[in-house]
């Protein structure tokens, strides 16, 4: 738990008062409970998470439960409406903007988007369902994304249009 904390303050550049930042150290917090075996013992940090949980959802107006897989260099960028589902998962080095929605398309089918690696949302996308979003993808602004997006593409629009990307040279 303390070397996740440790490079996610370094995501954000040292700088502990960043909102992104406390939502990582709740999440990496709710995360860790779950390596301690005995149920009488994890109840007690199960209730700080719960409480620290919807605190942090108040504070900073982003949703963030501990039961998304997030890979390294995750990066709240704009606190503030922020809804990611239990079932969404990302990829190393992926950035997320304000008013972003990753969840499920519908409420009968328990699935939210699979991210991959540098992937950058842009604020107010919003990414619904089953799919699978490649690595160095971009996500515009308010774009609505409902289909997988290829990897090295861009996706923009209502419903999102998905372009090949021209620019590699964002890639490392």
């Amino acid at each position: 738990m303390f070397d996740n904390i440790k490079e996610d303050l370094n995501t954000y550049h040292g700088d502990w008062s960043c909102q992104g930042f406390w939502v990582m150290l709740v999440y990496r917090f709710g995360r860790w409970r779950y390596t301690i075996r005995t149920p009488f013992i994890r109840k007690p940090f199960s209730l700080i998470y719960k409480v620290l949980f919807k605190l942090i959802q108040i504070i900073t107006g982003v949703e963030l439960p501990c039961e998304v897989d997030i890979g390294r260099n995750f990066r709240i960028d704009h606190f503030g409406q922020i809804i990611i589902s239990g079932f969404a998962s990302f990829g190393d080095n992926c950035t997320v903007r304000n008013g972003v929605t990753i969840g499920l398309r519908r409420a009968t089918e328990p699935v939210a988007p699979k991210i991959g690696n540098n992937v950058d949302i842009g604020a107010g996308a919003k990414l619904l369902g089953n799919i699978r979003i490649g690595d160095h993808v971009r996500i515009g602004a308010n774009s609505v994304v409902l289909e997988d997006v290829p990897a090295h593409s861009v996706a923009v629009g209502v419903p999102a249009r998905i372009i090949p990307a021209k620019d590699k040279s964002h890639e490392s």
